[in-house]
């Protein structure tokens, strides 16, 4: 039943993913989350350090997608530097906006994965479509309100998916 919240791979940030590892297991379409992922939720743009990463990964052969649940204000602000493809208001963890970021990218969901920091919409909405699903931690503790809600039950999620992987690292 707790499952379906347990990301794939669980990094500090998205600068600890091990994109090669990706490459190998084919992963092609990178979907990003925006607040507290690749910024704080009050932060309106990215600097040069996340601009130069998405380049080195667009030169590595990936393509990127940001799939947001906040406004097309907000999303559209924040991409100007990127320039990737983008989707707002995508209702996370629904599945409509993964798909329709998928067909954007030309992936499907064995050559996608999503790259957030909550449980419930990241997460969950990866795991339900079948696309790898990769947590990161969030950028900075504060959070909008909605989200802060959330917090507290995703902790106990994750001690619990910490607790299986530690344990099944050591059975390894």
């Amino acid at each position: 039943m707790l499952k379906r919240f347990f990301p794939d791979l669980y990094v500090d940030s998205i600068y600890d993913i091990p994109y090669d590892m990706l490459q190998k297991k084919q992963i092609k379409g990178l979907i990003f989350d925006i607040d507290n992922t690749l910024v704080p939720f009050d932060v309106k743009m990215g600097d040069e350090k996340l601009t130069f990463h998405f380049q080195r990964l667009a030169d590595a052969g990936f393509v990127i997608c940001l799939v947001s649940n906040n406004s097309k204000e907000r999303v559209h602000i924040f991409n100007q530097n990127l320039g990737v493809e983008a989707i707002h208001k995508a209702k996370k963890p629904l599945t409509k906006n993964f798909k329709k970021a998928m067909k954007i990218m030309g992936t499907t969901p064995i050559t996608t994965a999503i790259i957030g920091d909550q449980v419930f919409t990241d997460v969950w909405g990866g795991n339900r479509i079948g696309i790898m699903s990769i947590l990161v931690r969030p950028v900075v503790e504060r959070d909008e309100w909605i989200t802060k809600i959330k917090r507290g039950l995703e902790k106990k999620i994750l001690k619990i998916y910490l607790q299986k992987s530690t344990k099944e690292k050591k059975n390894e």
